[in-house]
């Protein structure tokens, strides 16, 4: 078995097989695809490090990873920054166990705080585990009727509500609108957004499997999400409003319009993504029906004594966000780029 690394510079060709590789195992995510190395580089200035197997000519296995130098969370090689899942995706135990043991050893060389797998399942028992994030996905179909009726009853009512008021949502190719939206969402959570070039970067990277949507009430946009699609699934990944937006009824009512217009597009499964245990947005995406199923983060510690703390109830966490909450939206909108490469 032979490992290599794709390189920013290498030929297309190289990207393309990769890709190949990722969209037939049954392991890969979306944020395993080989566009993420450009955003990496590109938008956020990260060093990416993508090792892949190669056994009898064919690859075997990929890891996506890159070093983070984070303020907050210390220096770390990560699979994979900005993205809910990482780690390996393989299709024989050997590549698995041969990637993983490259990270750790490129992990010493480099000489990081810790190797951080945001992985779906449990890998390696030998790691630091944290497991109080989890994923949430449930099935959906071509027809509205049965996707609104898999959906509780309390927030049923809400979507109800919405069609009742004639909301409207649909796609957009507007992604300044989203991403202003996506903005003040952030700033009232007291997180920092990311640069707005990030949203036309994912645009330019991923083409059709990156999409903006959009929900308005008497015209005006109040609310908008931005999904990826993947082979059958579709990811609503960044979302935001204006207050006018947040009145109970029009984010279930663009989240089941969603389902319908992505099951339209062939899509059978919808993954809401991360959400920290007990947080709102946990509570929200139960409520759309979906089950938590539990993430593994796994972290290799080299310098580091303990993996960096990612709960965001902490104290020291409700510092920050009571902080940069108080903080102008203008300036929070100015420094916040800076910021959320620090988070990734």
């Amino acid at each position: 078995m032979e490992l290599h690394t794709l390189t920013p510079d290498a030929p297309v060709a190289a990207a393309e097989r990769w890709d190949r590789f990722v969209a037939h195992c049954p392991e890969a995510t979306f944020f395993h695809r080989a566009g993420w190395l450009d955003i990496l580089v590109r938008t956020f200035r990260h060093t990416p490090h993508y090792l892949y197997a190669v056994e009898g000519g064919e690859i075997v296995g990929v890891l996506p990873m890159a070093r983070m130098r984070s303020l907050l969370f210390g220096d770390a090689l990560v699979s994979t920054p900005f993205c809910v899942y990482g780690g390996v995706a393989a299709t024989t135990d050997a590549a698995r166990q041969a990637l993983e043991q490259a990270a750790m050893d490129l992990g010493e060389r480099l000489g990081v705080a810790h190797v951080e797998f945001r992985n779906l399942r449990p890998r390696r028992e030998d790691w630091v585990r944290r497991t109080g994030h989890a994923t949430f996905r449930k099935a959906i179909v071509p027809d509205p009727e049965a996707n609104l009726l898999g959906i509780p009853k309390k927030q049923r009512a809400e979507v109800r509500k919405g069609i009742t008021r004639h909301l409207v949502a649909g796609p957009t190719t507007d992604v300044d609108l989203c991403w202003t939206l996506h903005a003040h969402s952030m700033h009232r959570h007291g997180s920092p957004v990311p640069p707005r070039r990030y949203f036309h970067d994912l645009v330019r990277v991923f083409g059709r499997d990156c999409e903006y949507f959009v929900a308005q009430q008497h015209g005006q946009p109040v609310a908008a999400v931005q999904s990826f699609y993947f082979r059958d699934e579709v990811l609503p990944y960044y979302a935001g409003s204006i207050p006018s937006g947040r009145d109970g009824e029009t984010h279930p009512y663009m989240y089941w319009t969603l389902m319908n217009h992505a099951a339209a597009r062939g899509a059978r499964v919808v993954d809401f993504g991360r959400s920290a245990e007990g947080s709102g947005g946990w509570n929200f995406k139960r409520h759309l029906g979906c089950e938590p199923e539990t993430l593994a983060y796994e972290y290799h510690l080299v310098r580091g004594a303990h993996p960096p703390e990612i709960d965001p109830r902490s104290p020291r966490y409700r510092l920050i966000v009571q902080s940069w909450r108080r903080l102008p939206f203008a300036v929070a909108n100015l420094i916040g780029p800076w910021a959320a490469r620090q988070i990734g």
